[in-house]
């Protein structure tokens, strides 16, 4: 099998490394960026520094910060007014997933037109696009790395994978420093979603050898530092630790795609506003224990380098031992179920067929150690919602 592997032209990496944020325009000769980001970002006043740093290197800046929480097609119209209105030569997605999700989407729609939805897998798209610069305040999503958006189409619910190198950010920058105000619940979730993506992108159909050595470096880490970040959220050692895993998580499942816990996971948030990380988190056990009998090697791989089994240990008894670090881990840092996060038993069931058509329907799963068939979704969905 032949792999196409592609990375951002640079990253900055370290804390303080948004303070060279001037330099990395004057290097890509940008010189009217639109900063896009949210509400929180301008109201904690993290956004009027970024700008200050973007004057004083003599650019003409912008801010959009009427970002959203999982981004719709609805929501990017005025992104691209004001992409237009300003002239942007670039952009900048400032915050977590969401926003650089949504800086995404404006470089392609500005400069190509169309709808999202023109772009949705199976489609691949490398066409005209701006430049794209992310700088995550989240360890988690890894979009930072990833030549992949997602946006909610309103008209039909579906939370639409966008790939291509043309969402692929030019550069990045990644500071530890961004992330020291995450809350518990957001370090967890953002946490796990890491761990997901490296799981999955070592397990996947598509893994290769550069995936594979980013992905096992992320599950290292992650293993040694998540619980620390989520317990006491000012341990820097463990907030630079989980930023690095969640860039080298991103970058590995970048290259080699993601899995059906992302298959199913998607859906959920679109039907019930269920925030990525967490919906992956919900996800993650029972969908591991059933990809688990088609790679218990990868799965034993994994198992060793999250430190809960060693080279004594069988294939088959790491491979349960990773079961068993999930649940607690998921346990640790509270994950809900479905059921107890809120979601009503009937619609949820109601749901099922759709959601598990959804899942299917955007190629993830077929990723998946395990390709499951329609029926075997529902299933899992089933045993999610209460497990």
């Amino acid at each position: 099998m032949v792999s196409n592997i592609s990375f951002p032209r640079f990253v900055k990496l370290g804390p303080g490394a948004v303070e060279g944020l001037g330099d990395v325009l004057t290097d890509l000769a940008l010189e009217r960026p639109l900063l896009v980001t949210d509400s929180f970002m301008v109201e904690n006043g993290s956004a009027d520094r970024l700008v200050a740093i973007i004057k004083a290197a003599g650019k003409s800046v912008a801010v959009f910060s009427k970002t959203v929480p999982d981004p719709t097609t609805d929501s990017l119209q005025a992104g691209i007014d004001a992409v237009k209105e300003h002239q942007a030569d670039s952009v900048i997605g400032f915050g977590g997933g969401s926003p650089i999700d949504t800086a995404k989407a404006l470089a392609v729609l500005s400069k190509q037109g169309g709808s999202m939805s023109d772009f949705k897998a199976p489609g691949v798209y490398a066409g005209p696009a701006l430049p794209i610069i992310a700088i995550p305040t989240t360890a988690g999503s890894g979009s930072e790395a990833t030549q992949f958006t997602i946006i909610t189409d309103v008209l039909t619910d579906e939370k639409m994978l966008c790939p291509g190198l043309s969402f692929l950010p030019i550069a990045s920058i990644v500071d530890s420093e961004l992330t020291m105000s995450m809350p518990a619940r957001l370090t967890a979730d953002t946490g796990i979603d890491a761990l997901t993506h490296a799981i999955e992108a070592y397990v996947s159909k598509k893994a290769n050898p550069i995936s594979d050595g980013l992905a096992l470096s992320a599950m290292k880490t992650i293993g040694a530092y998540l619980l620390r970040a989520y317990l006491d959220g000012s341990d820097r050692e463990a907030r630079e630790a989980m930023m690095h895993a969640s860039t080298q998580a991103g970058m590995a499942f970048s290259n080699a795609s993601v899995c059906l816990v992302h298959g199913m996971s998607r859906p959920i948030g679109a039907h019930f506003h269920v925030a990525h990380g967490l919906s992956n988190a919900m996800l993650l056990p029972v969908v591991t224990a059933f990809s688990i009998p088609a790679a218990v090697g990868r799965y034993a791989d994994c198992a060793r380098q999250l430190g809960t089994a060693d080279r004594r240990d069988s294939d088959k008894a790491a491979s349960s031992k990773l079961i068993e670090f999930i649940d607690k881990l998921c346990a640790d840092v509270r994950v809900p179920t479905p059921h107890s996060y809120g979601i009503d038993q009937k619609r949820w069931e109601e749901l099922i067929p759709l959601m598990s058509e959804q899942a299917l329907a955007s190629g993830s799963p077929s990723n998946n150690p395990v390709v499951p068939l329609v029926e075997e979704v529902a299933e899992l969905y089933r045993k999610v919602y209460g497990a």
